[in-house]
């Protein structure tokens, strides 16, 4: 038996010995590429709610402006219907559903306009920024949209707020 089992054992070894050697050995992994130095930061690539709340802070000084305020906060829980659609126009759009504001100007404690920062189309085919744009309009709020994506240079920033906010 022990013969037997020294037999088993050598051709064990042997097969083993076959297997690892026929595996092919792993590669070395590549050098890592060296990373490209990043161009300076463009204007457009900003952190767009600070730059937004700087101007509002130095252009605007009579209005305190608050971020990222929920319309329930201004309009409640109400449950009111709009035609946001032509196709549903029985469709509810619940305050807690929309956008939350990106700045909510006020003057002591009540609000006076709304600023809204978004991408793409988000302020015209975005059911939440239409649901937030409604509250805002029966609250008797300007709207002021800008997108993320333009420019957003200071003076047109500064002018478009004014006409909006007129005293």
């Amino acid at each position: 038996m022990s013969l037997l089992k020294s037999l088993f054992d050598m051709v064990f070894k042997s097969a083993v010995d076959s297997i690892i050697n026929s595996e092919p050995q792993p590669a070395k992994p590549a050098p890592a590429p060296q990373a490209k130095p990043q161009p300076a930061r463009e204007p457009a690539a900003r952190d767009h709610t600070a730059y937004f709340a700087e101007i509002l802070s130095s252009e605007f000084p009579q209005y305190t402006a608050q971020r990222n305020v929920k319309v329930t906060d201004l309009a409640g829980f109400a449950a009111d219907e709009f035609q946001l659609y032509k196709t549903r126009p029985r469709q509810e759009y619940k305050a807690e559903w929309g956008e939350p504001y990106t700045f909510v100007l006020y003057q002591g404690t009540t609000p006076k306009g709304i600023v809204m920062l978004g991408a793409g189309d988000s302020h015209s085919r975005k059911v939440k920024y239409l649901i937030s744009r409604m509250y805002a309009k029966k609250m008797g709020l300007p709207y002021i949209n800008f997108y993320t994506q333009m420019p957003n240079e200071r003076d047109y920033v500064v002018e478009r707020i004014g006409k909006f906010m007129k005293d």
